[in-house]
């Protein structure tokens, strides 16, 4: 019986793994920051624009122009110095969501290699093929004909429909896997218990030693990906006190903040 129990839980860890927080990583989402997005921006090459839930649209762009909904807004050098800033910082933080993600994805498919490379799993090309498939996904949700777009609806989408997308899709690969793959589990698993000597609780350990590398070796990644998303949270929240300062030297603005902080007093 306890056999059979270790077998079923080596089983399920594959499925385990794509429910982890290394999983999870990807989930980037406004819960975790202390700013929520009230609109929507566009990134071009030279151009950034930000509009309303109602289409009303700010554009700055390169040579340091300011149109609103088509009317140029004069500015002064210090207010053009003061967006160019801000534009400048925005082409910089903004992107690094798109990059957290994508390594994300990048942390999942080194566990779940890890695992299937640990149980001789057939089929892992289906499995890597479904990662490739996530971070075109990913890249498509952020990139769109060479414009960078974020805002509200993408960012909130993005972090709950598309985790939860993600991790039916990765546990219905690794299942496919495992089921292919019944046979060389079982031998690994044979093999495993003959290299203890038959001894039920050597080969438990060995197991234990087994999974706790895999994990050690992508918590490493999963922590460093955390201190980032960690810092660009920060980032935000700082880029939200420059939006209130920019709106005070040039009212024309208000209303066209990306970000606003969240009223923390109940925490």
């Amino acid at each position: 019986m306890k056999k059979i129990v270790l077998v079923t839980t080596l089983l399920c860890a594959p499925a385990v793994m794509a429910h982890s927080d290394n999983a999870q990583s990807i989930s980037f989402n406004s819960d975790q920051c202390n700013v929520e997005f009230k609109n929507d921006v566009r990134i071009k090459p030279n151009e950034l624009e930000i509009f309303t839930t109602n289409n009303k649209t700010m554009l700055f762009n390169n040579g340091g122009e300011l149109t609103i909904n088509d009317r140029v807004i004069a500015l002064n050098n210090e207010q053009r110095a003061a967006l160019t800033h801000y534009a400048d910082r925005l082409r910089t933080q903004l992107p690094e969501v798109a990059s957290i993600a994508l390594e994300g994805v990048k942390i999942a498919g080194v566990a779940l290699e890890e695992v299937a490379t640990a149980f001789n799993i057939d089929g892992f090309e289906n499995i890597a093929s479904l990662m490739d498939d996530i971070k075109l996904e990913v890249e498509n949700t952020f990139y769109q004909q060479g414009t960078f777009v974020m805002g509200q609806q993408s960012f909130n989408q993005f972090g709950e429909n598309f985790s939860q997308q993600f991790e039916q899709q990765i546990e219905t690969a690794v299942e496919s896997a495992v089921m292919q793959s019944m046979g060389s589990i079982l031998v690994a698993l044979g093999s495993e218990l003959l290299g203890s000597g038959g001894d039920m609780q050597a080969f438990e350990q060995r197991m234990e030693n087994m999974g706790a590398q895999i994990e050690q070796k992508v918590q490493h990644h999963a922590s460093s990906l955390e201190k980032r998303a960690n810092a660009l949270c920060a980032s935000f929240t700082e880029i939200a006190e420059q939006e209130q300062q920019l709106v005070t030297e040039l009212p024309a603005l208000r209303g066209y903040q990306l970000f606003s902080v969240k009223n923390t007093s109940h925490h």
